[in-house]
């Protein structure tokens, strides 16, 4: 195991040192009271010395002591079992938590470069495989290491001999574990890392299981599935195979330590040196030394493929995170005017995409950005929402420097609807509501009713109350679309972005929608992206982009009469064939 990793997860177990303390004092009672009873069984076996010489007095007294220990064992063994749920769980809860939280602040260029089920693996799957780990060396570890050193200590006070021969036999039993497990390890990580990747692939498969469908894509989808399914059996194979090796070949050690006890103590018995009670007592206790080894050889094995996945987990709580927002953030008064001043940026450092881009939106105007695909459009959004940060350059907004200010701050001012919606679990009013939870009823109709999406949330079986499935599966495109430009009508931002914001919905439907958005952006900067130039004639200014650069700006009827680039784009939409 790697130091650094079992050093954090100690520092996980830190705020409940109580709850530790109470696992390790109850190991100590039932591990105790365990290693007592082999002793008072002799001293009673040793009080029937043969017949007619029975202590009678001796053996019942013996008797109910046994019974004492016996059931303080259990009581023990209870309130351990308790203690090591609540501390394992309560761990567990806090590095799900730690992941969630991290989630939420890593940069989304780390989120946009990894698949979302090999993070959905780590969270969930991976904490599971750690929990299960975690408890077993809590609820078995803890009493096996204390009943070797007792069972030690009590064989040492018996007959010294054969505890040194116990003593000089145990390392073959821990070198064997050990250079087992130190094997076992790099197959539990492989196999973390491979059950991430069959988790990502199922998630895409699914999620996509319409697309799969429509191409006829469900054998090759299943070949790759298997494919990766076959790699997770032989990491797992080698895994289990290896970790399996532990215990039998520790209880191998463990029956020739029981043996050379049997040997030297049927033969002290002989010479007189110890008596017969005091044999039981001995064979009992290598009986029971030899347990705990066969039950840390299994926790040994758990622990390995604990700490992989916890190996998995801190890799991802270690990932850089976005730059952090400035401690006394600016907040200067919504205007709406956002200049960009010769940004620089690339998601590949090797491949320029946008550079020299300079831009002044003044408050209340429209700007239209339209070029072809891959031109730039969606990263200049990225840029203005500070999803990205640019590589050179400075972005303005209200005439604060962007980096400046708080990115809740900076993102509130914005409302945006993309061509690409998403819609949480839960009730149509929720999700209308989701940027404004405080809304009363009348401004939550009312946004439905700009956006034309009231009639049929109306025709829903629960109307604002009909729950939606993840991602809204059980509505169409449109009606998605819809809830989506709702939800920005609540909240009337200083400024819009419209990313083809109405690519899903109806010819008819639409009119009425970009009469609402006209409606909308009246007095409000507004950034469209739109590939129908149809919807951007009345821009007050368009922007033509070309490989990261604006080759061309101006108003649509200035633009077509230049023959550039913007009057191919739109002539190729709309002159005759």
């Amino acid at each position: 195991m790697k130091k650094p990793t079992v050093r954090r997860i100690l520092e996980l177990i830190s705020p409940y040192r109580l709850l530790a303390a109470a696992s390790i004092f109850c190991a100590l009672i039932s591990s105790a009271a365990q290693l007592a009873i082999p002793i008072l069984c002799g001293y009673a076996i040793d009080a029937m010395i043969g017949e007619g010489q029975v202590f009678t007095g001796t053996v019942l007294r013996m008797a109910v002591i046994i019974a004492a220990v016996t059931a303080a064992a259990a009581v023990a063994q209870q309130v351990l079992a308790v203690c090591n749920n609540k501390l394992t769980y309560r761990i567990c809860r806090d590095m799900r938590e730690s992941v969630s939280g991290k989630i939420h602040r890593l940069p989304l260029s780390y989120l946009d470069g990894h698949q979302s089920g090999d993070l959905v693996s780590r969270m969930v799957a991976d904490v599971d495989t750690f929990a299960d780990g975690l408890l077993m060396g809590f609820t078995q570890l803890f009493t096996g290491v204390i009943s070797i050193l007792g069972t030690i200590i009590i064989m040492l006070w018996l007959n010294g001999l054969i505890a040194l021969a116990v003593v000089l036999l145990t390392p073959l039993s821990i070198f064997t574990a050990r250079f087992i497990a130190t094997r076992a390890h790099k197959y539990f990580v492989e196999q973390a890392d491979v059950r991430g990747e069959e988790t990502a692939l199922v998630n895409e498969a699914i999620g996509g299981q319409r697309v799969v469908r429509a191409f006829g894509h469900e054998e090759r989808t299943l070949e790759e599935f298997d494919k990766v399914n076959e790699e997770l059996g032989k990491a797992s194979l080698k895994a289990t195979f290896f970790s399996s090796l532990t215990n039998p070949s520790t209880r191998m050690v463990n029956n020739i330590v029981y043996a050379a006890v049997i040997l030297i103590g049927a033969l002290s018995a002989v010479s007189g040196s110890i008596t017969v009670g005091q044999l039981s007592s001995l064979l009992s206790y290598a009986s029971q030394y030899a347990k705990p080894f066969n039950e840390i050889s299994g926790v040994v094995t758990e622990l390995q493929n604990a700490v992989a996945c916890a190996e998995r987990i801190f890799e991802l709580l270690d990932q850089k995170e976005e730059t952090p927002d400035r401690a006394d953030p600016v907040s200067p008064a919504p205007e709406g005017r956002v200049e960009l001043h010769d940004v620089y940026f690339s998601y590949d450092k090797e491949r320029p995409l946008i550079e020299h881009l300079s831009l002044k939106a003044q408050p209340g105007q429209r700007i239209a950005i339209v070029g072809p695909t891959g031109c730039g459009k969606t990263t200049l959004i990225n840029l203005l929402m500070r999803f990205y940060d640019p590589d050179r350059g400075e972005i303005f907004v209200d005439g604060a420097d962007s980096r400046d200010m708080a990115r809740h701050d900076l993102r509130g001012r914005y409302g945006m609807v993309l061509q690409d919606t998403w819609l949480c679990t839960g009730t149509i009013r929720e999700n209308i509501a989701y940027g404004k939870p405080d809304a009363s009823e009348e401004e939550i109709v009312a946004a439905a009713k700009a956006a034309h999406a009231h009639s049929f949330i109306r025709r829903l079986p629960e109307g604002y109350d009909t729950v939606i499935r993840e991602n809204g599966a059980d509505l169409s495109a449109g009606q998605r679309q819809l809830l989506c430009i709702a939800r920005v009508m609540l909240c009337l931002p200083p400024m819009l972005i419209l990313d083809e914001a109405t690519s899903s919905i109806d010819t008819r439907t639409e009119a009425r929608i970009q009469a609402a958005f006209a409606r909308m952006m009246e007095g409000r900067t507004s950034f469209i992206v739109a590939h129908r130039l149809s919807t951007i004639r009345e821009a007050d200014l368009i922007l033509v982009m070309k490989d990261g650069k604006i080759v061309e700006q101006g108003r649509h009827q200035e633009l077509l009469e230049n023959g550039g680039l913007y009057a191919t784009l739109y002539n190729s939409q709309f002159a005759p064939a």
